[in-house]
């Protein structure tokens, strides 16, 4: 197994329309660890599609409680349950992840319970093992390092610097921009930084039907500027740029060179606009 990054939902936000790519989840491989990163609509899915057995899942990381990093959580636990799933996963995030297990529980109680008594399956409460995240915290040969970054209104909220055998990865979460995260992904083997483009931003609340003007706020306050990627990517010295929770998404007013320009005009490097599928080896 090569170390390795699959990017397997690139949409910023939780809506999906036709045409738009899946909301956040990501798939690391590295230091003999499958790691599954964020669990947005459609994670289940896209760990088979990378030939990934669902009960081969390590370690679960959820950077925050926004519905596009931990909607299918849940779901992706009981498939793997009816999948074969009979050992415990570690599943580290934000206080209050422990609620949503819970919660998920009682709003399936009659099927789990039947399950058990109908079909012989094992416990479902004991297969994630629900713990808070720690500036760090290691699992066999992988380190996880993590830093609080800025994605207001919540404040529980993190990027991750995943490191093992010499290599390390970075990934922004969901962030304004922040000086710290040069120096937090200080000569990474890759940097993923979620990005958005400001006048699609615009264009994306002018359509939009059930919301307001909060909605265009929050999403300039608490999301980086495609160009502040780039320098954050120079001024860290990385080896390999992604963008990913890109916003426009599945808008045709915005290609593929309108982030890459943005991206580049402080970072000339290796560069790799997200796609949903796409795997980044490093």
């Amino acid at each position: 197994m090569s170390d390795s990054l699959a990017l397997m939902g690139v949409k910023g936000g939780p809506a999906i329309r036709p045409g738009s790519n899946m909301p956040t989840s990501m798939l690391l491989r590295l230091g003999g660890k499958t790691i599954l990163v964020d669990a947005g609509l459609g994670a289940t899915r896209g760990i088979c599609d990378q030939g990934v057995a669902l009960t081969d899942i390590d370690l679960i990381v959820i950077t925050h409680l926004h519905s596009d990093h931990y909607l299918e959580l849940g779901p992706f636990f009981h498939t793997a349950w009816t999948a074969g799933l009979n050992r415990t996963i570690p599943v580290i995030g934000p206080k209050g992840l422990d609620a949503y297990w819970a919660g998920f529980q009682n709003s399936m109680r009659f099927d789990i319970d039947l399950r058990i008594r109908d079909e012989g399956r094992c416990d479902f409460n004991s297969l994630a093992d629900i713990q808070v995240i720690k500036d760090e915290m290691t699992f066999d040969a992988v380190t996880l390092r993590t830093m609080r970054n800025i994605h207001p209104p919540i404040t529980d909220t993190f990027a991750l610097r995943f490191e093992a055998s010499g290599k390390s990865v970075v990934l922004s979460g969901d962030t304004a921009y922040m000086d710290e995260m040069a120096p937090f992904a200080k000569g990474a083997d890759l940097l993923v930084h979620e990005a958005m483009l400001r006048e699609g931003v615009e264009a994306l609340c002018a359509r939009m039907t059930n919301g307001d003007e909060r909605l265009r706020t929050h999403i300039l306050r608490s999301h980086t500027d495609a160009v502040d990627v780039g320098r954050i990517a120079r001024d860290a010295g990385v080896k390999q740029l992604a963008l990913n929770h890109m916003v426009p998404d599945g808008d045709p007013d915005f290609t593929d060179q309108h982030w890459e320009t943005a991206a580049r005009e402080h970072w000339d490097g290796p560069f790799l606009l997200g796609k949903d599928g796409m795997v980044i080896v490093f």
